[in-house]
């Protein structure tokens, strides 16, 4: 097990009950003698913390343990940020549904206790690279923890792309995009759009398209290390994106590919001893815990 002796502490900006929480939280953690590292987004809205400060990518260099509090966003946000750096990440739930952030922040002295002390399980999460390229040059490069969906943008307009895996020809489609999402997005943007669920453990890819011009268009699964390649058809006359995680965004042009695999690290997620993946999908799925309920 690790040992924790510096903690860097990242919130979702804009709600007063995240900081609420982040300062309560400094005070737990001083009162068991750790370093403290602020993220610095959120230092400015905590005056007189007096605590070390480090922009989110550094802090995956400096610290034991990253302790996210927030929503899933603010996590997706930080384990894009912290991917490279191997370093652990816990997620106090400040959000809405808290597929990733499971800890409540009611209770969160004993929970995060538990785990300074060793006791909690650590779920490796995969993450997707995605890299843009135009003429056959790199423009933009992008990484995703839930998902990375090719979309409209700002038009309405149906895109026009081709789909190879492996390097294999799979179809050209006409659509509003596709999603291509890890496990731990199939809760997420996917199984909005009618895909299915994958246990986090799955090493798998599932490719949902939105809204296809065909009705024989289905979501595919395909092995978590497949290489995907898309092709953005020269005869479409708009600029469709690709966004990852919802949260970052390029602006893609007629002949662009877009290769998606999946990035050698991955992300240390770590959860109460508890932790129960079909628990968690009952309460934020609102699935019957018993026939009848």
């Amino acid at each position: 097990m690790d040992q924790f002796r510096s903690v860097g502490l990242i919130g979702r900006l804009g709600s007063k009950s995240v900081i609420d929480t982040l300062k309560q939280m400094i005070r737990f953690l001083e009162s068991r003698n750790l370093n403290i590292v602020i993220d610095s987004k959120v230092a400015d809205l905590i005056p007189g913390h007096g605590q070390q400060v480090s922009s989110q990518k550094m802090m995956g260099e400096i610290v034991d343990l990253v302790i996210v509090v927030g929503g899933d966003g603010s996590l997706l946000g930080a384990a894009r940020s912290l991917a490279t750096s191997n370093v652990p990440v816990l997620g106090v739930n400040r959000g809405n549904l808290g597929f990733l952030t499971d800890i409540s922040p009611d209770d969160f002295e004993k929970q995060v206790a538990d785990v300074l002390e060793g006791r909690y399980v650590v779920d490796k999460r995969f993450l997707l690279d995605v890299i843009v390229k135009r003429g056959g040059s790199p423009i933009a490069e992008a990484t995703a923890l839930n998902d990375t969906v090719l979309h409209p943008g700002k038009a309405t307009r149906m895109i026009e792309f081709e789909l190879w895996i492996e390097g294999q020809y799979v179809y050209t489609q006409r659509s509003d995009g596709l999603i291509v999402s890890t496990p731990t997005g199939s809760t997420a943007y996917a199984l909005s759009a009618g895909g299915p669920l994958m246990h986090p453990k799955l090493d798998a890819l599932v490719l949902v398209p939105m809204f296809p011009h065909t009705l024989s268009s289905r979501p595919i699964v395909v092995e978590g290390n497949s290489e995907l390649k898309l092709v953005i058809s020269e005869n479409n006359e708009t600029y469709p994106s690709i966004s990852c995680d919802g949260q970052t965004s390029i602006t893609l042009a007629p002949g662009d590919t877009i290769t998606i695999h999946k990035k050698p690290q991955k992300l240390r997620l770590l959860h109460p001893l508890d932790y129960d993946f079909y628990g968690t999908c009952r309460t934020k799925l609102g699935w019957s815990s018993k026939p009848g309920e």
